[in-house]
């Protein structure tokens, strides 16, 4: 409804105008970047020139809102590499066809979210501020293609055709520069990259991306969202807007923002928190990765149980597995009444078929086409990890009356 929708925009658009301001000052301030833990190659690659005015063109906010009373907080930030734009338009599309929904829609004012020419027009509008554009640029949608949900990339694609913009889906392994020109496999040139990839795979192929950065470091491309969205990805942000460091840039509106909104996030490590006690009320906490994707190694306290949770503990704690992991404190999801999706429908008869409707989680992610709230990407999980993996599901979002 009305009431829902201007949460969503006030708290996604405040989270934006923070973001940026810990983006221009890591950029500006050699010394505010002591309070983030990057790999030297992660500095570097952040640090790359941008040469277009968005500080934070592509980003995906998702929260966990009380629909009771409309306290929102939040789970993560995405930046370029989010998703799910071609799920929500097709699920919804699945539900305008059918007859309830044309019923329901005859008696209300309905709206979906619209998550594909205005993300064309954003693009579009944010590289025409670039300072070596062309009049006639041709775009490559860029990630590592394996990790990537190539049929999103393919509707985007078709779009700028229309506008008269070649576009085409590349691979980063297969771009090539010359010094002066960046190329795709089929050796066709690229003016603007929508990149896609995330910047731990970048990292993980850090010698089969060169190509692409040594384009973006000789600005012969624009790099549509820019290396420094990492900051934004990378789950130890949650811990910096905390920090001393952060909260001297931000106005006092901002600060009380964030104690309302973003969970208590501390290093899994004896440095940081006292892991003795994180060890001791596990349903207080849940462990994540700070810099992945796709729910991999996240660990609700309250899902497992004492000796698995300590189990948890010892493979994570004080880097033990390689990489930084992070503890947040857990937020219980607002729950809503959900009819389970069926598996295996076809084997099943009618009689057989549960319309018994149970309690699933909500996860909200909210999507900002350069800091402008532009929709919902709706998950539901009966689970306390919201997950495709842990039998989440994707809903459609409607704006109504």
């Amino acid at each position: 409804n009305r009431k829902t929708y201007d949460t969503m925009k006030e708290t996604a658009g405040t989270a934006h105008r923070i973001l940026v301001k810990v983006i221009e000052r890591y950029l500006a301030d050699p010394e505010y970047r002591r309070a983030f833990d990057f790999d030297p190659r992660l500095e570097e690659l952040i640090l790359l020139p941008r040469g277009y005015d968005s500080v934070l063109p592509f980003a995906r906010v998702d929260t966990f809102l009380d629909e009771d009373d409309f306290r929102c907080k939040f789970c993560e930030f995405n930046a370029d590499g989010s998703s799910g734009m071609n799920e929500n338009r097709e699920i919804t599309a699945s539900i305008a066809g059918s007859a309830t929904f044309r019923e329901f829609a005859g008696r209300h004012q309905v709206a979906g979210c619209e998550l594909f020419e205005s993300w064309v027009d954003t693009f579009l509008r944010i590289y025409g501020t670039y300072e070596n554009r062309v009049a006639s640029p041709r775009v490559a949608i860029v990630d590592f293609l394996e990790n990537a949900v190539v049929d999103e990339f393919r509707v985007f694609a078709q779009l700028f055709e229309r506008r008269g913009v070649p576009c085409a889906v590349a691979d980063v392994r297969e771009l090539s520069f010359d010094g002066e020109v960046l190329r795709d496999g089929q050796g066709q040139r690229i003016d603007a990259v929508w990149r896609r990839c995330v910047t731990n795979d970048v990292i993980d192929h850090w010698d089969e991306s060169q190509q692409l950065i040594d384009a973006v470091r000789a600005q012969k491309v624009a790099l549509i969202g820019s290396f420094a969205g990492h900051i934004v990805h990378d789950k130890q942000i949650f811990k910096v807007l905390f920090d001393e460091r952060t909260l001297e840039f931000l106005d006092g509106d901002e600060i009380s923002f964030i104690e309302e909104t973003v969970p208590m996030t501390a290093f899994l490590d004896d440095d940081y928190i006292n892991v003795p006690q994180i060890r001791a009320n596990k349903d207080e906490w849940i462990i994540k990765p700070t810099d992945h994707y796709g729910a991999d190694d996240v660990y609700a306290g309250c899902y497992v149980s004492q000796e698995e949770w300590e189990g948890l503990i010892d493979k994570f704690a004080n880097g033990r597995a390689g990489s930084p992991f992070i503890v947040q404190r857990y937020i219980r999801p607002f729950k809503t009444e959900t009819l389970p999706p069926d598996t295996g429908i076809d084997q099943l008869t009618d009689d057989e078929v549960s319309d018994a409707p149970k309690l699933y989680n909500n996860l909200n992610g909210l999507y900002l086409y350069d800091g402008v709230f532009q929709g919902v990407f709706s998950r539901l999980g009966p689970l306390p990890t919201i997950s495709k993996d842990m039998q989440g599901m994707t809903a459609a979002t409607i704006w109504v009356d």
